[in-house]
């Protein structure tokens, strides 16, 4: 299997996923002028990533892939134990972040997409920035008591990781949220083995800037 990706992106929770599945892959790191290449883009027209390419099966999407990734190695358990129970407690709180946490962001990377004067910026970012909040707070909620988000490990978790990431980037409020400060990865106390070379052109660093480390091992 083959990953495209680009460093801090949202594809960097299915890199996390694909280690822990413990299979080989590639992974080819793109940036903004070679996701408009020809070559890409006949991979997928929309010049996003993740793309996956699992022989001549070409994926893109971020939830059908960390589901594809799950599905095709079950003893990982990205997806539970088996049960649709738990399938559909992982798949509840992957939604939970891909639709409603992953967009709430979209106003703080290009409010410019949302209103034309740029004299509304900074409102317009406010505004996201206490969206963002609201929704980390039920991810908190869920969180106490709990290691991961489902209850278990699970592909839901290093989407949550990545968007903790975000949200110390863009100047998020996450003060007072305890089971989310204590939640593996976030201050790279549960990931400490480094990645290697590629860890800092992966996006791999922590979430307040330390040292390169590897996708959360936990």
């Amino acid at each position: 299997m083959k990953l495209y990706t680009k460093p801090g992106a949202c594809s960097t929770a299915v890199h996390i996923d694909l280690r822990w599945t413990g299979e080989p892959f590639e992974v080819e790191v793109m940036d903004a002028e070679s996701m408009k290449a020809p070559a890409f883009r006949a991979l997928n027209p929309s010049g996003s990533v993740p793309v996956l390419v699992d022989g001549d099966f070409v994926l893109t999407q971020n939830a059908a892939i960390v589901g594809y990734i799950a599905d095709r190695r079950p003893q990982a358990r990205l997806g539970g134990d088996g049960s649709p129970r738990q399938r559909a407690e992982a798949a509840r709180w992957l939604a939970f972040v891909n639709s409603d946490l992953h967009p709430a962001f979209k106003p703080l990377f290009g409010p410019g997409n949302y209103i034309d004067d740029p004299t509304q910026h900074d409102a317009v970012k406010a505004a996201a920035r206490k969206r963002v909040r609201a929704l980390f707070e039920t991810a908190d909620r869920q969180l106490q008591g709990r290691e991961w988000l489902a209850g278990f490990r699970s592909f839901a978790d290093p989407y949550l990781y990545v968007t903790l990431r975000w949200a110390a980037r863009t100047g998020v409020d996450l003060s007072g949220l305890e089971a989310l400060a204590a939640f593996p990865g976030t201050d790279g106390r549960r990931c400490r083995r480094a990645a290697g070379a590629q860890g800092r052109r992966l996006g791999l660093t922590g979430v307040a800037g330390r040292r390169p480390l590897r996708p959360p091992a936990f």
